[in-house]
């Protein structure tokens, strides 16, 4: 399978999945199940959910049951996505092309819909703990409750040195917490759900952090030089607004230099599982040279 269809084929089947999670009642807080669905299913990459199960597959195929965790992780990505566009972070009015959450609806409803993605991801996952409650997937809901929380830290510094300009590792800092820790426990909890071993968990655990380092990278990039058509958003609101970025810190040609060496650094990883980890190759490549 060619590496477009089998990334199309991981993005279907998550979208099958996250189909299922959707409220359709018509109940009084019908608003608030269309500002979920409108964001959950907005057409993100759905990156996160798929290294969940193409690491899984390194070493096992029924990649399955990873899908009440990959689904979960899916949802905290989008409740981020929604608080980062409010006005009081970075107050942006697209997204994939369509207008914000709070936008679209309105600051109060997106809000509420953020807490609501983020709640409901838990409640997933709480919910298979009841059915099946192993030692592994207990360490896994640590994983992704950790990830949480370390993102929501990288998102605080972010608005801390919004105007300013940090030091080398503040920035490094930032963006490990920020953008990586999901893209890390992504990767993480699909090994650990494998019964990977130690010395497996340990390597992927770096690949992920390198992953996570150039998919920041890659943002800053596109926020300085992207084309706004293709982005679905507008492009140079991160030097309007101050944000100390990779582009900022390094200036261009260094940021890429810098992207050039995670991925590679990453590639170095992978390459030890041959055949089997060829997707997630690919995946780091497309991860440099996306265009949004």
């Amino acid at each position: 399978m060619e590496f477009k269809e089998e990334l199309k084929n991981y993005t279907n089947i998550i979208n099958n999945e996250l189909e299922k999670y959707i409220r359709k009642e018509k109940k009084l807080e019908y608003k608030l199940n269309e500002s979920v669905e409108y964001s959950l299913m907005a057409g993100g990459k759905r990156i996160r959910p798929t290294l969940m199960l193409a690491t899984y597959k390194l070493f096992k195929d029924d990649y399955e049951k990873c899908f009440p965790f990959a689904i979960a992780m899916e949802m905290i990505h989008n409740f981020s996505l929604i608080h980062d566009d409010l006005p009081g972070i970075d107050n942006d009015d697209f997204r994939h092309g369509k207008l914000t959450n709070h936008k679209k609806f309105n600051e109060a409803t997106a809000i509420l819909a953020g807490d609501s993605l983020m709640n409901y991801a838990y409640m997933t996952i709480s919910k298979e703990l009841l059915k099946e409650c192993t030692e592994k997937k207990v360490r896994c809901f640590n994983e992704l409750a950790e990830s949480v929380d370390r993102m929501i830290i990288g998102e605080f510094v972010d608005t801390e040195y919004e105007g300013k300009q940090a030091l080398v590792d503040e920035l490094e800092y930032m963006h490990k917490n920020k953008t990586g820790a999901l893209i890390k426990a992504s990767v993480r909890i699909g090994a650990i759900l494998a019964d990977a071993s130690q010395s497996d968990i340990d390597s992927l655990t770096i690949f992920a952090e390198n992953l996570g380092l150039a998919f920041q990278i890659k943002d800053d990039i596109l926020s300085e030089i992207g084309d706004e058509k293709v982005l679905g958003k507008p492009v140079g609101n991160d030097k309007k607004r101050g944000k100390c970025t990779y582009v900022s810190k390094y200036g261009l040609e260094e940021a890429k230099q810098k992207l050039d060496l995670s991925i590679k650094n990453s590639l170095e990883i992978i390459k030890k599982y041959g055949k089997k980890g060829e997707f997630l190759e690919k995946l780091a490549i497309y991860i440099k040279e996306r265009e949004k």
